[in-house]
């Protein structure tokens, strides 16, 4: 093989490496300080689009496959789509930055790649299509300490921190080819510094004084470690496991136990929402809480709402002309009454499909997911403790690694993060470990205590600055009791939500109006 006519596709591939080789659980994260710069020199030394688009699209692949190839474990044809379709929406931000080179220098180039690239993460984070697992910002998650500054800025700060530092490192090493070691390549090398110390500097300085609301209140969390490819949807095996789950929760509970935690469908029987207390399979869970009147219940189920119309796409003709909508709920249980959140967040393929891709329905049923998809909450909706505790933001499943959206519960008043979760469709894998890692920057952003529960794993808690408190190991079964401070402090992030990402989105406006402006005006004096 001809190395130098192949440089290209070496450069290509060893920037898919280092993404993957930087992204939780590596200990090898600052290569992502680095990992694009392959790209950004195959930009410099490539003169066709298609060439690039091709390249580039070899980068973004390799890191999709390498980084989240555990999704195939849930659904191979799903996991297939979403790695081709990713990587292809990934090379939008790069192919623009590709021409917009071309017409501007490199400081304004260069910019206008990070203004880019975070427009696309604010998309990817709001649309049906929406997969943000490989938010820039979340490659900082096993590092806390590094990004506590994410109070202010959200994962959008991470994601615009990464790419300074790689168009600098880039600029340094063309002003190095070009002058040597001149005084302006010992000055951009000298930013590059500061850009990657700073904020590692500033985190430690970064310290929210909190407002305690109270502190005598314990959560316990359970792990009940169900197989969901083998027993936890097993016919038959329904009112076994709610008992189970019961007893896993006697262990822990004490006079002083505010909320009990079950994980993401801790209910596997799907139940009719309206009649909850009539439903002969949960009177067990109705008998425990009766005996604990000064404790509540936070657990997952499959719910359900019977209509006498449509009153969505994703509602379920019957056969007696009635409609059904499916719902992945999270239930506050009390011993009288219960409150409802309906996952919004829903998963692309097994949850949620846009209308135009509808059709691939009956593919994804067969993998955990619904034929018309689940409805969802119009609304973010804080659960209530009726003891008067605590304000839950209900996170069902991978809503956890959507801060934007968490931050709307903390504004009204949430002063606790209850993440439910089965994450055991990935097996022993990374994706397990990066979900859980994500979390902590969820901490971070609302300084509020997390807690957790995991269907196989990780089922943990974490303090206000991201540090796991407690956890219980993966393919465990078992349960964690810890006291829970309800913290009322508003962060700026909370308060703003993804406002850097916004002004990312207007500056890559402006100079995309400026790239065809002066494009225009070009073609016109030609004529």
């Amino acid at each position: 093989m001809n190395v130098k006519r192949n440089s290209g596709l070496w450069m290509a591939l060893l920037g898919g490496i280092l993404l993957w080789v930087a992204w939780p659980s590596s200990p090898l994260t600052l290569l992502v300080f680095v990992a694009w710069v392959p790209l950004l020199r195959l930009a410099e030394k490539t003169h066709s689009w298609k060439k690039f688009f091709g390249l580039s699209y070899i980068t973004l692949l390799l890191w999709n496959v390498l980084t989240t190839w555990w999704v195939a474990r849930a659904s191979v044809p799903g996991g297939i789509g979403a790695f081709l379709a990713n990587s292809l929406i990934m090379c939008i931000p790069w192919l623009a930055y590709f021409f917009t080179r071309l017409r501007f220098n490199r400081l304004v180039s260069g910019l206008a790649l990070a203004a880019y690239w975070m427009t696309f993460e604010w998309i990817h984070l709001n649309w049906d299509l929406s997969w943000p697992w490989l938010t820039l910002g979340n490659v900082f998650a096993g590092h806390p300490n590094w990004v506590q500054w994410y109070e202010y800025t959200g994962v959008a700060g991470g994601s615009l921190w990464v790419l300074l530092s790689n168009i600098l490192v880039h600029n340094v090493l063309l002003r190095y080819r070009e002058e040597g070691r001149s005084p302006a390549y010992f000055k951009q090398a000298a930013a590059w510094i500061l850009v990657l110390m700073v904020p590692i500097v500033f985190s430690l300085f970064t310290r929210q004084n909190l407002t305690l609301e109270h502190n005598k209140y314990n959560v316990v969390v359970v792990q009940p470690n169900y197989d969901p490819w083998d027993t936890k949807f097993a016919a038959g095996k329904e009112e076994m496991q709610l008992q189970e789950l019961i007893a896993l929760s006697q262990r822990q509970i004490d006079a002083q136990t505010a909320l009990v935690i079950w994980p993401e469908t801790a209910v596997p029987y799907a139940v009719l929402e309206d009649q909850l207390k009539e439903n002969r399979f949960l009177m067990p869970l109705w008998a425990f809480l009766r005996n604990n009147p000064h404790m509540n219940l936070l657990t997952g189920l499959e719910g359900r709402r019977l209509f006498a119309t449509r009153v969505s796409r994703y509602a379920q003709k019957l056969q007696d002309g009635s409609f059904v909508e499916g719902y992945n709920s999270a239930a506050l249980f009390d011993s009288a009454s219960v409150q409802i959140y309906h996952k919004s967040k829903l998963v692309p393929g097994p949850e949620v499909l846009p209308a135009f891709l509808s059709f691939l329905g009956p593919v994804f049923e067969k993998f955990g997911g619904t034929m018309g998809g689940y409805a969802r909450d119009t609304t973010e909706r804080v659960l209530q403790t009726t003891n008067h505790t605590f304000n839950i933001t209900p996170a069902v499943c991978y809503e956890s690694i959507y801060g934007d959206y968490l931050s709307r519960f903390n504004r009204k008043d949430a002063n606790l993060i209850c993440i439910i979760t089965n994450d055991g469709w990935w097996g022993d894998t990374q994706g397990y470990r990066q979900h859980m890692q994500y979390a902590r920057l969820r901490a971070i952003e609302s300084r509020k205590w997390v807690a957790r529960s995991a269907n196989t794993g990780i089922s943990c808690f974490i303090d206000p600055y991201g540090n796991i408190v407690q956890q219980l190991p993966w393919n465990k079964q078992g349960t964690i009791k810890q006291p829970i401070a309800a913290f009322v402090s508003e962060t700026f992030y909370t308060r703003f939500g993804d406002w850097l990402y916004r002004a990312a989105a207007i500056t890559a406006l402006v100079l995309l109006l400026t790239f065809f402006y002066q494009l225009i005006t070009q073609k016109n004096s030609q004529l």
